[in-house]
């Protein structure tokens, strides 16, 4: 059964996706600085490929590349590439990211994941959806890791975690030589506590830019900060 989602330049189909578009991700894709001379993007993790389509909307970059371990979830980004607009420009590799950090020799200007982060590593009964929920598989020092050596030297590296796992985050990135540049909190409301973190590092050290970001201000009524990043994407924006 089609589960489309549909956004203003493009659609989304999800029904064989074990994490469906989800706030975190659109979040990632409409944070994540882009420079106008970009050329070369890498999503890590791709799902459905929300958050390449969304840089490939954002960007001129010629190579807007993704990487997806799952065969089901490869198959529908794959499609979901081929019916947007970018399709010449968007191209998903099925791999897991350690056979294609040894296999790859490009680097690349704009990094960026939506990992998974759930440290409980109980079982569903589902390995579709454990893999895409589960940091043990793709732990963030694997992670991290593997976005210092296919990081470009002046390139940018992008990721959404939770608040919590932030310090722990930014220290074993900074033992790769990545250092976090931009920071912003995201809280679900103004009286809500910060859950998540949108976090973008750069092999040069730079001030620190921080900043909060709040999505409601009651249930299903957006905050103006909020519209105005995702109003190029959500229909209803």
């Amino acid at each position: 059964m089609s589960q489309l989602f549909k956004f203003k330049q493009f659609s989304i189909e999800q029904d064989r996706c074990a994490m469906k578009i989800g706030t975190d991700g659109v979040l990632l894709g409409a944070w994540t600085p882009v420079d106008t001379s970009l050329e070369s993007i890498l999503d890590i993790g791709a799902g459905t490929g929300i958050i390449a389509l969304m840089l490939a909307q954002r960007s001129n970059a010629d190579v807007v590349d993704a990487i997806e371990i799952d065969a089901d979830a490869y198959e529908q980004c794959v499609e979901n590439f081929e019916g947007s607009p970018w399709g010449d420009r968007l191209y998903c590799y099925h791999a897991g990211l350690d056979e294609f950090v040894d296999e790859i020799e490009d680097q690349y200007e704009l990094i960026t994941c939506n990992p998974p982060f759930y440290s409980e590593n109980v079982s569903s009964g589902n390995l579709q959806r454990d893999q895409a929920r589960q940091n043990g598989f793709l732990p963030f020092n694997e992670l991290i890791a593997s976005a210092a050596v296919l990081l470009a030297e002046n390139g940018l590296f992008t990721t959404v975690i939770p608040y919590k796992e932030k310090d722990e985050f930014v220290a074993m990135a900074e033992e790769k030589g990545l250092y976090l540049i931009k920071c912003t909190y995201v809280k679900g409301n103004s009286t809500a506590e910060v859950k998540r973190v949108l976090l973008a590092f750069s092999k040069n050290k730079t001030p620190l830019e921080s900043s909060e970001l709040v999505i409601e201000t009651e249930r299903h009524s957006y905050t103006d900060d909020y519209i105005a990043l995702t109003k190029e994407f959500y229909l209803k924006m």
